[in-house]
């Protein structure tokens, strides 16, 4: 009889389980689609209100192989990538990381091809498994509701259109989040590989390792060191993608860090070598804001100093709020290694990484600022989507 209601709770926890996974699947196929849907309209209102600007946007050329209507999908980092894909490493293209082009390049024969549409599939692909995962982990610490709520956050936010784009951020948040998800579970090894592949996408796919070593630590203290040494060994997989990439770069450049070198040639006023301190940047943007006259570009510069300051500030209150400690080793080093060029270029996107900040916003409960953040968030997001598809820098 004891065997028997044991077997009667196990199956009920597993419908429990699958019902709930259902649950998730449908509420994030719903946003998903909505998302994708606004995303949809913009596409086709912006050329009405933009102008389009052809310098760093993407064409197929001469022969197109790819659908027109698309195009605007691979415009800026996305024609690197493809470049890349057809031609291997251009000028600069170093600090673009090998394991996204990769992937298109694989399944490019599967779409006859069209590379942009290998790439397409494997962003958005990446994002449904992403925003699953997210959300499996957020409840392991929160109900359904701060879930719910953040992952909206977090597909409104102004450079959230990326996710979709001919870009990498889907790909690694997909890896990122797989890592921390099975770390959380205990299961090392899924961590240990998936970490490696995310620090073959990204840079900063390699603090994932003091991230999760500090998780491993949380995990198994109390617990005899050399029994439970074994279990931290795969974490070390996570340093090897970086080091393949290097090795790489090294037997084909004689330059092992020549990714960071090539950053130079996307950053405007470079340092030299030199690492800026975090409030050098706040104070440059200042005064380019003081300086640069009411144009498009206006928009970019202010984006970027809000973002920096926004950020800042929420994964403070993550941190006050107690937000797993291991999420925010991650997204500290995400933050602040990128500001050490001495800019925020590109921090609008890279704030994407920084899901213990979305988690925080889930979590608010006072319903006119969530919702004043919401609106605000949305007309940023209408904005930036139409100024990237129309060919113009946001981030």
């Amino acid at each position: 009889m004891g065997l028997k209601k044991m077997r009667e709770k196990t199956n009920n926890l597993s419908k429990t389980a699958s019902d709930s996974n259902k649950n998730i699947l449908k509420f994030i196929f719903l946003i998903f689609v909505l998302w994708q849907s606004a995303i949809l309209l913009i596409t086709f209102i912006s050329p009405s209100i933009l102008p389009l600007r052809e310098q760093f946007t993407y064409s197929d050329g001469s022969k197109p192989i790819n659908p027109r209507f698309l195009w605007n999908r691979a415009n800026f980092d996305g024609s690197h990538y493809l470049n890349i894909v057809k031609n291997g490493f251009g000028l600069h293209e170093q600090s673009f990381f090998p394991f996204y082009p990769e992937l298109i390049k694989f399944l490019s024969p599967v779409f006859k091809g069209k590379d942009l549409l290998a790439g397409l599939f494997i962003s958005n692909f990446s994002l449904l498994i992403f925003l699953f995962v997210f959300y499996k982990l957020i409840i392991i610490d929160y109900d359904d509701k701060t879930a719910k709520r953040t992952i909206i956050f977090l597909l409104i936010f102004p450079a959230s259109f990326f996710l979709t784009m001919v870009y990498s951020e889907s790909l690694f948040l997909m890896l990122l989040l797989g890592c921390f998800y099975a770390g959380r579970k205990g299961k090392w090894l899924i961590a240990g590989i998936l970490g490696g592949l995310a620090s073959y996408t990204r840079i900063v796919g390699v603090f994932i390792f003091p991230a999760l070593i500090y998780e491993w630590y949380l995990q198994h203290q109390g617990f005899s060191f050399k029994k439970s040494f074994i279990s931290l060994l795969p974490l070390f997989f996570i340093p090897l993608g970086l080091l393949k990439y290097t090795a790489f770069l090294n037997e084909k450049y004689h330059d092992p860090l020549i990714f960071i070198h090539a950053q130079s040639a996307f950053v405007a006023g470079g340092t030299n070598g030199r690492i800026i301190l975090i409030y050098q940047v706040f104070w440059r943007y200042l005064k380019m804001i003081l300086e640069t006259r009411f144009y498009y570009s206006y928009f970019p510069v202010w984006l970027e100093l809000l973002t920096a300051s926004f950020f800042a500030v929420l994964l403070i209150l993550a941190y006050v709020k107690k937000v797993r400690f291991s999420y925010l080793i991650f997204s500290a080093f995400s933050y602040f290694i990128p500001t050490l060029s001495g800019t925020f270029l590109s921090l609008p996107r890279f704030a994407l990484t920084l899901f213990p900040c979305f988690i925080f916003l889930g979590m608010l409960k006072n319903v006119f600022l969530r919702r004043f953040l919401l609106v605000i968030f949305s007309l940023l997001f209408i904005v930036s989507t139409a100024f990237f598809l129309r060919g113009y820098w946001i981030s």
